[in-house]
């Protein structure tokens, strides 16, 4: 269970939030690649190969990051929408 948490936490450092790029959606590593671009790439039935072969800048980490990301998403109990 130790190394599952510890992989997890390796895997979501690589998921960045800037302000500064697309809007504050969450991406790869501080680049212009969405989690959820990512993510409709797997729904559509892309392989992480094909993935990474249309965007070389990643890697399968990368990928599993994405999935790491929605899998804890997932798990949020509510959401509570903030009107500025």
């Amino acid at each position: 269970m130790y190394f599952y948490i510890m992989m997890n936490r390796e895997l979501i450092n690589r998921i960045t939030v800037n302000p500064e790029i697309c809007h504050g959606r969450p991406t790869i590593r501080n680049t212009r690649y969405t989690i959820d671009l990512i993510l409709d790439l797997l729904s559509s039935g892309m392989t992480e190969i094909e993935i990474i072969d249309d965007y070389p800048a990643l890697e399968l980490a990368d990928i599993k990051a994405c999935l790491a990301f929605a899998s804890q998403l997932s798990r949020v109990k509510s959401i509570t929408k903030i009107v500025a």
